[in-house]
């Protein structure tokens, strides 16, 4: 199991982490979503994100949580 932790990482980190076998889910709302993602990455909405959404998750990778934001 992989320590819990959070901090802001830069493009180069996701890539490792990537291809360590971490997960990438973005938070945004589902037509955000559909505009446009990051390649690999899955959708569970903020609002949506609950213990049975996130069970869908691999518990034994450490999943990358993305949200974009323009302010």
């Amino acid at each position: 199991m992989f320590p819990v932790s959070a901090a802001s990482i830069g493009l180069v980190e996701l890539d490792a982490l990537m291809a360590e076998g971490a997960q990438l889910v973005e938070v945004l709302p589902e037509d955000e979503y559909a505009e446009a993602h990051l390649p690999g990455a899955v959708n569970i909405p903020l609002k949506q994100l609950t213990a049975h959404a996130a069970g869908r998750l691999d518990r034994e990778h450490p999943v990358v949580v993305y949200c974009w934001d323009s302010l």
